[in-house]
Order: structure tokens, then sequence, then C-alpha cells
């Protein structure tokens, strides 16, 4: 048989099980319901997209650019939802409720992080409950939601000390103050005392190596996720080095609760001083690696995700002084103006949940988050976490929030 005939049949073969490929996703897609819009690429393999995708990124402007993005490409009835080519795959984004519902709640089990994602942000979250699936995913959960459940006195009088040290910086006057940045350092240095029992204190000294090397290591890593197969071209020695520097500073944190005996961690559960998240950890797992991945990822959920929350219902109260009245007189009424909150006060103030809740449906995320179904469709939806509670005092502070 000549080489020309093997081509030609070789052709053949690969064009069949591409069919039959297409015929089975197309079938699996149309079972769940259709197919979105399509972007419409102006360059093959849509490097069109993947070059305003990132440079959006690089500019700080996500949140435009998804915004344009639906908009422009997606159906007039609800348009948070697309499909792309991107080379040659088919990648589906949304940003539609519904959708995000099904993906971290109705339909949890069906979806998953994959291993593309758990490749591509290994060195920074390694294996944490933000890269993680299944039975794994659940029992780290369980593990974080324990902790943050215990009603501990000592955690509000943690709160308390760095909102003070808020409140002192929010005195912009005339000038004003970029609130975005101070509350990205009070919820770092509240997360790392917190989760470490120790305070590396931006709020006062805002040059700290450890606080520039995370912002950088999540920067870079957001940048080299979106890359695809380009990421291999990307230069890592920046990356690296922030890297070491977040190590070098979680390592020795670690080491220290693994000095501790079972016993001695038993006996600081028991006790409502000295007792951090890490201490919990170590109970759990002796295993240094999962301790500082778990370390990492909880310090991301409770900085970004809260400094998120505190600038926008900022803003949204900024406009809102009837709210902002009838807030600050729910907090005098329940605790005053002389002391500090308990856990029963923070509970019994309806008003100020139902304001932080609400506040979660008017932000405007702009953060996304990967999940694989079984049929390979990717999805990336805006998705968000409220654990704020640090509110509480900016209301009290008369001189700076007073009711127009």
């Amino acid at each position: 048989m000549s080489t020309m005939n093997l081509l030609i049949i070789f052709g053949l073969c690969a064009a069949v099980v591409w069919v039959i490929s297409y015929l089975r996703a197309y079938r699996a897609i149309k079972k769940l319901g259709n197919h979105p819009p399509a972007y419409k690429s102006f360059l093959p393999l849509g490097l069109d997209f993947l070059w305003k995708f990132t440079r959006s990124l690089q500019n700080h402007k996500d949140l435009e650019f998804w915004q344009n993005m639906f908009l422009d490409n997606g159906n007039s009835a609800n348009p948070y939802t697309i499909e792309v080519y991107i080379l040659g795959k088919k990648i589906m984004f949304t940003a539609d409720p519904e959708n995000m519902k099904a993906i971290l709640a109705t339909q949890f089990n069906d979806f998953g992080k994959g291993e593309r994602f758990r490749e591509d942000w290994r060195p920074f979250l390694g294996a944490s409950i933000f890269t993680a699936d299944g039975q794994l995913w659940h029992d780290l959960r369980q593990l974080v939601r324990v902790q943050f459940l215990k009603d501990r006195v000592s955690d509000l009088r943690v709160f308390e000390h760095h909102t003070h040290i808020l409140l002192s910086k929010l005195e912009g006057g005339d000038k004003g103050v970029n609130v975005t940045d101070l509350f990205l350092r009070f919820t770092i240095d509240a997360a790392t005392h917190f989760l470490l029992g120790h305070s590396i204190d931006t709020l006062t000294n805002p040059h700290v190596k450890f606080a520039e090397a995370f912002a950088e290591v999540q920067r870079i890593q957001t940048v080299l996720s979106r890359m695809g197969p380009f990421k291999r071209f990307v230069p890592k020695s920046e990356y690296n080095a922030h890297l070491k520097v977040i190590n070098e500073f979680v390592n020795p944190f670690v080491e220290e609760a693994l000095s501790l005996s079972p016993e001695e961690l038993e006996k600081k559960t028991k006790s409502d001083e000295g007792y951090t998240f890490l201490h919990a950890l170590a109970a759990y797992s002796r295993d240094r690696a999962l301790l500082r991945d778990q370390i990492v990822s909880v310090l991301i959920a409770g900085r970004d995700t809260t400094a998120s929350t505190l600038s926008w219902c900022i803003h949204e109260l900024s406009k809102q002084p009837r709210i902002v009245s009838k807030l600050r007189k729910e907090i005098e009424d329940v605790v005053g103006f002389e002391k500090a909150p308990t856990y029963a006060d923070l509970k019994s103030m309806r008003y100020l949940q139902v304001s932080i809740s609400l506040n979660f449906y008017l932000m405007k995320q702009d953060g996304t988050g990967s999940y694989i179904r079984r049929i390979q469709i990717q999805i990336w939806p805006n998705i968000a976490i409220i654990p704020g509670i640090a509110l509480l005092q900016i209301f009290l502070a008369d001189d700076q929030y007073s009711t127009p």
C-alpha cells in the first residue's frame, strides 16, 4: 500500500473519530439545555480573546472586561453565559446566578476543580481546600468549618484590636483615603493574627515583605492560570522568589505548632488564650505540607473576600444615609458606645446581618473560579464568600460616619 493511501486512510479515520466525538458532546450538551451564544473571535484559536483576557488582568480591568464580554456576546434576555473556543477547546464562561447555584450547591457533586486547576495552583495552594475535590474537600471543609463556628472571646479581641487601628487610618480629612487598600491590610493583619497568633501589622507598616509577596504571588498565579499552554513562556523567577518569602514566613509557625505534643494541643483547645487555627490543624494532621497549604488558603479567604465585602459595603452605604442611620441606631441600642460586642450581640443584630447579606447581592465581584464537569465543559463563575463581621465598629465611629 502506497504512502498516499495510508495518509488518506489515516485522515478518514481521524475525521470519523472527530465527528463521533463532536456528536457525543453535542448530544450531552443538548441534554443539559443547549449551547450558549458563542464569542465572535477575530483571530484563529481565540487568540484575540486570550489577549484581551490577559490585558484586562494586567490593567486591573477585569470587571469591565467581563461585563462587556457578556453584554456584547450573550443573549439579550440573560447575557451572563457565553461559549468561547480557545486553542481548540470549548470553554463556557458564566456569571449567571442559576449556574452558580448549580455549581456551588444543588449540583455540587457533579463539578470539581479538575487536575489542570490543581496542577496550575499546586506551587501556591498545594493540596488545600481550594484545590481539593471529593472526600478530601469534604474532610477539609469540615475541619475549617468547625474552627470558624467556635465562639471564642479571644477571636473577638483580635478583630477589636485591628478594627481600632483601621479606624485611626480612616481619618483622611479633606484628602480622603483608599479604603480598599486599608481593608486589604486590615484583613490580612486580622487573618494572620487569628490563624497564626501573630499579626504582620501592615496597617502600621505597609511595606511588610510577606504581604507584598503574598499579593504578588496571587497576581502572577492568576496570570499563569489564564495563559493555558502559553504559561511555560511566562518568566517565573519573580514568582518563585515571592513564593519562597511566603514559605519562609509560614513554615516556622508550622514547625512551632508541630513541636507541641497531642496532649499540649488538647490542653490549648480548652483554653481561650493562645489557641489558634494552626493548633487545630496540628491536632488534625502532622503533615507539614498539609498544614502549610491550609494556612495559605484560609489567608486568601480571610483577606480578599472580606476586604472586597467591606469596600463595596462602604461604597453602597455612602449613598444610603437612611440605612446608615438605622444601622447606627441598632448598634447603639444593642452594644452601645462603651463596650465591645459579644457573639450574642452580633447574632442579635438582624438589621446589620441583613445589610451585609444584601450588599453581597449588590457586589460586583470579579473573582473567578474554574470547575470541570464530567463531560469536560469548563465553567468559570463569579463567586464570592462573605465571612465579614468587621463593619460593626465603623458605624460606632461617630466622628467619621455621622448621618447626613
